[in-house]
Parts: C-alpha cells; sequence; structure tokens
C-alpha cells in the first residue's frame, strides 16, 4: 500500500475519532436523570463509532504491515477479555458485555472476528466433542452499580452472531430442533458476557447448582 492511500485511512480514523470524541462530550454534560433516553442514544453511538474505529485500524494494519490477520485477532480476543475454558462437559465462553443490534456490519465484526480466532485456537490446542442436542445458556453480565434502565433487552442484543460464530465450531447446528436456549441476567463487578454450552441431560443439575451459588441470577 503506498503512502498516498495510508494516509487518506488515517485521516479518515482522525475524522472517527473527532467524531467519537464529541460524542463522549455529548454524554459528559447530559443529565442522565432528566434524559435517561437521551443518554443511551448517545452512548450506543459512541460505543459504535468506537467499534468502527476499531474495525478501521485493523484494516490498515493487515494491508500496511506484515502481521497476520488471525495472529492480529487472537492478541485482540485476549484484549477483550475473550476466554475459553471446557470443564466436565460444559463449554464456558466468556467475553464483553453485548451491544444493541445495529444493521452495519462493522459492529458485529468488532467482537465475531477476535472470537473467531480464539475459538479456533482453543479447538486447535484441546480436544472438545461437539454438541448435537445441547442447551446454550447465555448469562448477560451487569456491572452492580448500574441502575436498572441501563439493562437491555435480550431481544436487542447482538447475540445470533456470536451463537453462529460457536456453533460454527462446537455445535451440529443451533436450530430449535436441536439447541435449547436460554437467558438469563446476573450482577457482578463489572459487564460481559457469558456462554455456557451443554448436552440437554447436564442442564437440570447445572443450573440448579448455579442458582444456589449466585442470590443475584434471575429466573431461567
Amino acid at each position: 500500500m503506498n503512502r498516498k492511500i495510508i494516509s487518506r485511512r488515517i485521516s479518515d480514523i482522525k475524522n472517527s475519532l473527532s467524531r467519537l470524541n464529541s460524542h463522549v462530550c455529548a454524554m459528559d454534560s447530559l443529565d442522565i436523570q432528566r434524559y435517561p433516553e437521551n443518554y443511551e442514544t448517545m452512548s450506543t453511538e459512541a460505543a459504535l463509532r468506537a467499534e468502527e474505529i476499531a474495525c478501521q485500524m485493523r484494516s490498515l494494519l493487515y494491508a500496511s504491515t506484515g502481521i497476520a490477520k488471525t495472529e492480529y485477532l487472537v492478541k485482540a480476543g485476549e484484549a477483550h477479555g475473550i476466554e475459553v475454558n471446557y470443564e466436565d462437559g460444559i463449554l464456558e465462553i466468556s467475553m464483553p458485555r453485548l451491544l444493541p443490534k445495529r444493521k452495519g456490519r462493522q459492529s458485529s465484526l468488532f467482537l465475531t472476528d477476535p472470537l473467531h480466532a480464539v475459538l479456533g485456537q482453543y479447538i486447535r490446542e484441546h480436544s472438545i466433542p461437539g454438541f448435537r442436542e445441547c442447551v446454550v445458556c447465555v448469562s448477560h453480565v451487569y456491572d452492580h452499580e448500574l441502575p436498572d434502565w441501563c439493562r437491555m433487552d435480550y431481544d436487542n442484543l447482538q447475540q445470533k452472531q456470536i451463537l453462529d460464530t460457536i456453533a460454527m465450531y462446537v455445535m451440529a447446528d443451533d436450530s430449535g430442533l436441536l439447541c435449547d436456549a436460554y437467558n438469563t441476567t446476573e450482577l457482578g463487578d463489572r459487564d460481559g458476557t457469558r456462554i455456557y454450552i451443554m448436552e440437554k441431560g447436564r442442564f437440570p443439575s447445572w443450573v440448579s447448582g448455579r442458582e444456589k451459588r449466585m442470590e443475584n441470577i434471575s429466573d431461567f
């Protein structure tokens, strides 16, 4: 890639950063108690703008350096805190909190690309049987200091793209014929998402034990 193209892309990123700064400044000056809906809109736009910038930076990195895409995305997954663990027949995936749905593709690539890379690396290094008739439990973790209005409806989150990504690696099919899906909400020290996948026979004892350990978990 020649210098002229690189400079143009860097200029686009700088413009995006300027717009992001404007969004964040607007969030800081808004009366959240009086205008919670306006704050939600502004914060969503700021978050999605930040995702777009990250995707722009990734694209520039791939095009202008010799760093392999997969190599970088594994590091990006680590930076996001994406973790995969398989133990006692249950696959657990920890990742950042899911954001509201957005028609733009950049928003979903922000998490799905690193998730692809981290899952792929884990599968290569560990023996995990494929799940056929299984249960997928998605636990949406919210910072306990946040007000209730910050917690979003499950249907409004970018959950399908994430589950489609996971299904490619460990599930025979994520259709309702073979896969039961459950959502729950819990409070924690910080926002995040935890996804658990297990055979259907394991679910009753797993959820019973989990409810006993966590007083703040919502009903499945």
